[in-house]
């Protein structure tokens, strides 16, 4: 059982994605997670789209959706829905954790889409649910440069994956919010089409109850991007972090 302590029904957080090409820095977009109560579920949405003005260059359209059992923050379905460029999936996963399996219904389309079985260990997580699972995590005595480990069933596969933690990071500046006392982590990625081997991914989270993500910055195959904390609403708590 994992007590739920960093957030709530209700939370919705919004970043503005900038894409850097040739060191400029491009407003390209916005994401926004919202967290629902369904009953003995938490209802966690990823939904980002470019800006009309940024479509013609690399139109993006994606929806994520995660429900996460409240005692254990684990999920139970998954679904993904992208349009990025070219490329089309839509994948909806059911993890039955009775069984260790992953019942994944995957295509270009909903209507395309196949059933395949996944063989998953007891506590494999999705893209949304460990950031929320991460959040509620005891980090106070962790030194800087200590790991923890986490696993996600994502694109047909279970990765075994490592979370660096890089200490803090006193009044660090996030665009149009001000200062906030941080910590800072580094994610493991999944080298690729999107993520060249050993990409450095850096995370700055709130040094508070909350636990929310500040900024990213991730460097791609192609380019750079930043996400960086617009507006929030619905916190657990009040954002001490904040100077």
């Amino acid at each position: 059982m994992t007590e739920n302590k960093a957030f709530s029904p209700g939370e919705e957080l919004t970043f503005k994605m900038y894409y850097n090409w040739k060191f400029v820095w491009v407003s390209a977009g916005e994401v926004t997670f919202r967290v629902q109560d369904t009953g003995d579920q938490y209802h966690i949405s990823a939904i980002g789209e470019t800006y009309r003005s940024y479509d013609s260059f690399f139109k993006v359209r994606d929806y994520y959706h995660s429900w996460l059992d409240k005692e254990t923050l684990l999920p139970t379905v998954s679904v993904r829905d992208v349009e990025e460029g070219p490329y089309r999936l839509y994948d909806r996963v059911e993890f039955d954790r009775d069984t260790g399996v992953a019942r994944s219904m995957r295509g270009k389309t909903k209507a395309e889409a196949e059933l395949t079985n996944y063989p998953v260990e007891q506590c494999i997580h999705d893209i949304l649910s460990i950031i929320y699972f991460s959040r509620n995590l005891d980090f106070q005595n962790m030194d800087e440069g200590e790991a923890f480990p986490i696993k996600i069933f994502i694109d047909k596969d279970t990765w075994p994956l490592q979370v660096v933690y890089r200490g803090k990071d006193k009044k660090k500046r996030i665009r149009g919010q001000g200062r906030f006392d941080t910590m800072i982590f580094s994610p493991e990625v999944i080298a690729g089409n999107v993520f060249d081997e050993g990409a450095n991914v850096k995370v700055w989270v709130s040094d508070d109850k909350n636990r929310i993500p500040l900024q990213i910055e991730s460097p791609l195959s192609v380019g750079s991007v930043k996400a960086v904390l617009k507006d929030y609403k619905g916190l657990k708590h009040e954002l001490t972090a904040k100077r």
